[in-house]
């Protein structure tokens, strides 16, 4: 027997003509073609053929690309020199002291020009095991002390090389500190090799990042000196060295550019190198090296894009050729249904 007090199934339902009934709010979303995906599409039929003939078109693409990448890369000429250890003077075992006494460090090297270098041809230090991409390395800037002359005090970020006897520091920071202080002049056939170091940063740095009326203060004056001085009458939009040196690596091997030779080098041709070792990489177990180098079409001397491209081309040109030679042995017809499961096996469950 049903109990009279019980709801009817009927009451406040979808199909209810009660209109006293609350009404259940309906959790099924607007429709819309997009949202029932009912929109037209292209649904391409991935035949062997199409699928052959894409993996073939990327080879014929690739490889040409790759091969041609990695004869221009060949084609670049450089000369690398590895100074650092050679320029400790015999006798000296505590190579932090020596470095960290102060006095002109000269030292002379030799460099044979191995094949035809044409103009410009870019000089590069390259320091090895620098980690400048470290964090509170990175953040020790001020940008907008670089920029502006009137936020000359705005060093918070800078610390501890921010201020020197309560005086901000301009440019502040650790990145500034350790400017590469390593010097070169060339002579070629006792003839003096100019180098041009102008241009060398990027103009937007230049002019978007480092003011032109902001000059260096109090730069390098604290106990520690970390790296190169700066001009003081000079503004920092012309202090390429610093701006090149301020655009931080990401690798803690990297070079940055020193200068441009603007004249061409001959095979077998003798330059002559002076630099002032000054810059301490023997804290750290680091290393320095002098490069010169030419460009291509493509940049410096890197052969991973050539590898690279080769790499993906033949990959595909291998698939392409082991489908075909599926195709050919044991050809499948499209749309076949015997090689369905229950087709397969009839008499399965």
């Amino acid at each position: 027997m049903m109990n009279s007090n019980a709801p009817s199934s009927s009451s406040g339902g979808a199909g209810s003509t009660d209109s006293s009934a609350p009404r259940r709010n309906s959790k099924r979303p607007k429709y819309s073609r997009f949202t029932q995906q009912e929109l037209p599409a292209c649904k391409p039929i991935l035949t062997p053929r199409w699928v052959i003939s894409a993996f073939m078109l990327v080879s014929i693409v690739f490889i040409p690309i790759g091969v041609a990448s990695l004869f221009a890369s060949r084609d670049v000429v450089e000369i690398i020199d590895r100074y650092e250890t050679d320029c400790i003077p015999q006798g000296v075992s505590d190579k932090v002291q020596y470095i960290q006494t102060p006095g002109d460090k000269p030292c002379n090297r030799t460099l044979t020009v191995p094949k035809y270098m044409k103009q410009p041809i870019y000089v590069y230090y390259q320091l090895d095991n620098f980690y400048q991409n470290h964090r509170r390395y990175v953040k020790s800037r001020s940008d907008q002390q670089l920029k502006y002359p009137a936020d000359e005090d705005e060093t918070s970020a800078c610390e501890p090389e921010d201020k020197v006897n309560g005086v901000a520091i301009v440019p502040c920071g650790l990145i500034a500190w350790s400017l590469f202080n390593d010097t070169y002049n060339f002579s070629l056939n006792n003839t003096q090799l100019p180098i041009n170091k102008m241009g060398i940063s990027w103009k937007s740095d230049r002019e978007n990042k480092f003011g032109k009326d902001v000059y260096p203060k109090n730069f390098q004056n604290g106990t520690l000196i970390g790296g190169a001085n700066l001009t003081a009458s000079i503004p920092l939009s012309k202090q390429e060295d610093l701006i090149v040196w301020m655009r931080t690596a990401a690798l803690p091997t990297f070079r940055k550019l020193y200068g441009k030779i603007e004249m061409d080098l001959q095979e077998n041709d003798t330059i002559q190198v002076t630099l002032q070792n000054n810059y301490n990489t023997y804290s750290f177990n680091g290393k320095k090296k002098l490069v010169l180098s030419t460009t291509t079409w493509l940049g410096g001397k890197n052969d991973f894009l050539g590898i690279a491209y080769l790499t993906v081309g033949g990959l595909c040109f291998f698939l392409a050729m082991a489908f075909t030679l599926v195709y050919l042995v044991k050809p499948r017809r499209l749309g076949d249904p015997s090689y369905l499961s229950w087709n397969r096996n009839p008499g399965g469950h």
